[in-house]
């Protein structure tokens, strides 16, 4: 097993931002594996240096539309500059995602080329109709937790006493999260 960096949020130098990337449908612009990778390079030259991304995970599609496809899901860790800005951030990952062929409906979860959520951002608590910093369900998440515990098992996330791997070992066993592929 690779050793794993100490991952904080004190860093003076760098703004660590945590994002969750998924897909289910694959499209013109490559396989679900395919978009996601092209997403993190996106992504990463935002980055001031090179981020820290976990294996790829399948897991079980959460309150989808019926036969929803699986869905393929990462957890990155990026490392951006000081100075960076949610919202700009924010809308920059938004048209990263209409570039990758993400159709945004009015229905709920349903299958996707693309997503990426912001999860956290610094220590930025942001609530606005656009953009919820930290994001309302990540700890809630098996598909989120179990990559991010991969890659930042003793992380203390902002808002939260236990770790990342402590979190992770109190969520109930609802829903299937399997790694599948090592980066």
């Amino acid at each position: 097993m690779k050793s794993q960096p100490n991952i904080t949020f004190e860093e003076s130098d760098t703004l660590i931002s945590i994002v969750g990337l998924g897909s289910n449908l694959d499209s013109r612009n490559g396989s679900k594996l395919e978009i996601i990778g092209k997403a993190i390079n996106s992504l990463e030259e935002l980055c001031s240096r090179r981020c820290i991304i976990s294996s790829f995970y399948k897991s079980e599609p959460e309150f989808c539309p019926p036969d929803s496809p699986i869905f393929v899901n990462l957890v990155a860790v990026l490392f951006l500059p000081v100075n960076a800005q949610p919202m700009k951030f924010f809308r920059f990952v938004q048209r990263l995602e209409e570039r990758l062929g993400r159709v945004r409906t009015r229905g709920m979860n349903e299958p996707r080329t693309i997503d990426i959520d912001l999860l956290f951002f610094g220590k930025e608590s942001i609530s606005s109709d656009y953009l919820t910093i930290p994001h309302p369900r990540a700890l809630k998440r098996r598909f989120v937790l179990e990559p991010l515990a991969e890659i930042a098992p003793d992380l203390i996330l902002p808002g939260q006493e236990l770790s990342v791997a402590e979190l992770l070992s109190r969520l109930p066993k609802n829903g299937w999260v399997r790694k599948f592929c090592v980066t």
